[in-house]
């Protein structure tokens, strides 16, 4: 059998330490950062009553998050990234013992716990840009793909194991045990960091070093703007997201619709992370890199029509179907458009293009959460959310008729290319 045959190693990318670290932190983080939405959503709705109380409590931290993300990618591509990561963990860790601090009594400061959160918020600002530009320094793009989907499932895995770790901490260790346990997965995370081998990033000119804030920004920008891969590729995830998502409003079927109580809405938010979970551990081993583009436009395609499957479903079995379909569909367009950011971007410009891959993002979910409340109120919930599948199937349309090169895109010789991270040391290492 010849090489271009053979079938491509699921464990390609975990040969490398620089990965195996990366695993380690990723998941630890983000079972740390699922657990805390749990624990200080509940212990602020106790304290409160308020369902408003819940929904400052994600403005709070959203909006330092995305405010400042475009600075952060800023200073990734000109200070040191592994610092910069370092740091706003070890920022994320002290904000947990200092929510631990403050719910050591029932006299609890509301104050105190949203300024930690804004805090956090702050870090994640500054962290995340720099955290994603970091990953494509240390990983060789020849297993990137496959370091994708290994990452990916690992963060799908944390999503759905750190509410729970978060209820039961919540009702076993009460809310200060609780915080102590997130702010001991915060370390877990620093450490795993910490012990990644750092390759070299590229040298800074003196233009470099001398440009304006607003300049280097702009260049990130404008690099995003001009490319019509990735551009479009971040584009495609906006608009389903913003209008093909019904997380919001998964209560709502669970209580009025299909009449399941919360139990039922358990398995329902479980839903799509299963899906995802199981395409992405899939793509270890069949890596979506030929016809990338193509597949990505069928996958939101496929997110769409799973979402009118399930608005128009009256049983439980049958949405929870369409949800699983629609996290899986999302699970392969994740692992594609995370290749694509790392594969289309130059090394100067990771950071920046990393923030405003972070906006668009941030901005879907936020403001996904926001439409989808909007539009259930003045539509009806159920046709709100089957138009949204069909505004998505419109998106995609046009996303393919308007964007031939991202149609045509293929990931399976660009990786082979360039088969070394920023500097070879962690390729000629694996280990």
């Amino acid at each position: 059998m010849t090489s271009s045959s053979a079938r491509p190693d699921s464990f390609a990318a975990l040969r490398f330490s620089a990965v195996r670290w990366l695993l380690l932190s990723g998941t630890s983080e983000g079972l740390a950062a699922r657990a805390l939405a749990v624990v200080i959503g509940y212990q602020l709705y106790r304290i409160t009553r308020s369902p408003l109380a819940l929904g400052w409590l994600g403005l709070v931290e959203a909006i330092p998050a995305l405010g400042l993300a475009l600075l952060g990618g800023h200073f990734a591509d000109r200070r040191d990234r592994k610092r910069i990561v370092l740091i706003t963990r070890a920022i994320m860790l002290l904000t947990a013992l200092g929510m631990a601090l403050f719910s050591t009594s029932e006299a609890v400061s509301l104050a105190a716990l949203y300024g930690l959160v804004f805090v956090s918020g702050l870090a994640r600002g500054f962290g995340e840009p720099a955290a994603s530009a970091f990953e494509m320094q240390v990983v060789p793009s020849a297993v990137y793909v496959n370091a994708a989907s290994w990452l990916g499932s690992a963060g799908l895995a944390a999503s759905m194991l750190g509410p729970a770790v978060g209820g039961f901490a919540f009702d076993l260790l009460s809310a200060h045990g609780a915080y102590l346990l997130i702010a001991a997965l915060q370390g877990v995370a620093l450490l795993a960091v910490w012990r990644v081998p750092v390759t070299a990033a590229p040298p800074k000119t003196e233009a470099e070093n001398a440009e304006p804030i607003w300049d280097s920004i702009r260049e990130g920008l404008n690099f995003v703007r001009r490319d019509p891969v990735l551009l479009g590729s971040m584009a495609l995830d906006l608009f389903a997201v913003l209008f093909g998502g019904a997380v919001a409003l998964l209560p709502i079927f669970a209580d009025d619709i299909l009449k399941v109580g919360a139990k039922g809405l358990g398995f329902l938010v479980a839903a799509p992370s299963v899906g995802a979970l199981l395409v992405t551990l899939w793509a270890t081993r069949f890596p979506p890199t030929r016809n990338a583009g193509r597949t990505l436009l069928l996958c939101v395609g496929g997110f769409g029509i799973s979402i009118i499957v399930f608005a128009l479903s009256h049983s439980l079995w049958l949405s929870m179907v369409a949800l699983v379909f629609s996290g899986g569909f999302d699970g392969i367009s994740m692992v594609i458009r995370r290749s694509i950011l790392r594969l289309r971007t130059p090394a100067h410009l990771r950071g920046r293009v990393a923030s405003v891959s972070l906006l668009f993002i941030g901005s879907s979910n936020e403001i996904g959460a926001f439409e989808s409340g909007f539009a259930a109120n003045l539509l009806g919930t159920v046709r709100s959310v089957w138009l949204g599948g069909i505004v998505t199937l419109v998106v995609v349309g046009v996303s393919a008729w308007r964007l031939p090169e991202l149609r045509r895109l293929s990931l399976a010789g660009i990786a082979d290319e360039d088969s070394s991270p920023e500097s070879g040391e962690v390729l000629k290492n694996p280990s």
